[in-house]
C-alpha cells in the first residue's frame, strides 16, 4: 500500500511572484528526488508518492503550512491510498489504485473541500472526509502568522514553546496563542486518529 498526493495550486494564476514555487519545491524535496517520486506539472499542479500511507495526512498539512507562510497562496490536495501496480522512472506516468483514488478525490471531492481522501475502505474515506471538512474550517483560515508557526510546530514536534518563539522572535505566550488560533493541538490529534485508522485497515 502506498498513498499518492495530487494537488494544485489555488489562485497561482493571481499572484505573478513565483515565491510559492520555490516554497513547494522544498517541501517536496525533503521526500525524495523528482521525478521519480514527486513532480511538479502545467505550471501548478505537483503529483507526490508517500510510501507509507499512514503519513499521507502529515504531508498534507506540512505541504499546506509551507504554501499558506507564503501570502495568499493556498493549496487542494487529493490523497489516494491503495496498491502501486506500474512503477516508472516518473511519477506522473506510474499508475495503480492509489493513482486511481487520488485523482478521484481529485476531480470528485474537491470541488466541495480543499483537501480529502479515497482509500480502498468506503467506512474510512466516510469517516476521514468528515473530519478533513471540519478540520479546514481552521486550516483554511490560516494566517501567515498561524501557518507559520503550525509549519514549525510540525517541523521541530520535540521543541518547547519557548524555543519555537525563539526561532520566531516572539514570546512563549504568543507562540501559545498562535498555536491555539492555528487548531495545532485538535489538528495533531487528527492526525494521530488517521495514522491509527490507515494503519489498522493495511495491517489487517
Amino acid at each position: 500500500m502506498t498513498s499518492i498526493l495530487t494537488g494544485d495550486i489555488i489562485n497561482s494564476r493571481k499572484n505573478n511572484n513565483d515565491s510559492w514555487l520555490e516554497s513547494l519545491k522544498k517541501i517536496l524535496k525533503t521526500y525524495g528526488e523528482t521525478p521519480k517520486i514527486w513532480q511538479i506539472y502545467r505550471g501548478d499542479s505537483f503529483q507526490l508518492e508517500i510510501e507509507d500511507a499512514e503519513k499521507a495526512f502529515y504531508a498534507a498539512l506540512k505541504i499546506k503550512a509551507q504554501l499558506k507562510c507564503t501570502l495568499n497562496i493556498d493549496v487542494r490536495i487529493g490523497i489516494g491510498i491503495g496498491k502501486k501496480e506500474y512503477n516508472s522512472s516518473k511519477i506522473t506516468e506510474s499508475n495503480g489504485e492509489a493513482f486511481i483514488n487520488s485523482g478521484f478525490a481529485f476531480d470528485n471531492y474537491l470541488k466541495k473541500q480543499n483537501l480529502a481522501i479515497k482509500t480502498p475502505w468506503k467506512e474510512i474515506d466516510e469517516e476521514l472526509n468528515i473530519a478533513l471538512d471540519l478540520a479546514l474550517l481552521t486550516i483554511d483560515s490560516w494566517s501567515v502568522n498561524s501557518a507559520e508557526v503550525f509549519k514549525i510546530s510540525l517541523e521541530e514536534q520535540e521543541a518547547t514553546q519557548k524555543e519555537i518563539g525563539a526561532i520566531l522572535g516572539i514570546t512563549q505566550g504568543r507562540v501559545s496563542e498562535r498555536q491555539k488560533r492555528a487548531g495545532l493541538d485538535p489538528i495533531m490529534k487528527l492526525e494521530e486518529r488517521f495514522r491509527k485508522l490507515i494503519n489498522q485497515k493495511i495491517n489487517e
